[in-house]
């Protein structure tokens, strides 16, 4: 079993697409048994809401529903769970390595890792533009989806 986690600023936007888009590739691999995912965001500001109306309409776009998950902070127990934990952004990768326990088994690494082109570096943050960056997003959340789908069935392999 490999557990995953994606991680954001607030959890309503990038990390659950992106944990979306993830499990929307699983489905398809025939591995979903195998592997466990989750989201968080390194800031509380919405815990317990649902991901923006905006990330919902726009995941559900590619065939993606994300409209049931609910946001939550990291905890310092998902180091020792996790055995992956994916930041959106450079900002959160920091954060979440200055958080991070010694002795964890938690590899970090950055989303835009898993993606073919590997550019642009981070994943946007959406919340503060239109509809245009959440579509924007989906695309490269898609595409990096992929990438750690491959990169999963090699670990599991």
């Amino acid at each position: 079993m490999i557990n995953i986690l994606f991680v954001c600023m607030g959890n309503i936007c990038r990390s659950p697409s992106a944990e979306g888009f993830f499990t929307h590739a699983l489905k398809r691999s025939g591995i979903e048994q195998e592997v466990s995912i989750d989201s968080a965001g390194t800031h509380n500001y919405h815990v317990g809401q649902a991901p923006d109306p905006r990330a919902i309409h726009a995941t559900a776009k590619f065939g993606v529903n994300i409209g049931h998950l609910r946001a939550r902070s990291v905890s310092l127990s998902d180091f020792h769970h996790y055995d992956m934990i994916i930041a959106m952004d450079r900002n959160n990768f920091t954060d979440l390595k200055d958080i991070q326990p010694p002795g964890s088994k938690a590899h970090l690494s950055k989303m835009m890792d898993y993606h073919p082109d590997g550019l642009p570096a981070d994943v946007p943050d959406p919340y503060y533009g239109g509809t245009e960056g959440f579509a924007s997003m989906c695309e490269l959340l898609e595409a990096a989806a992929e990438g750690l789908l491959r990169h999963v069935q090699e670990r599991l392999n």
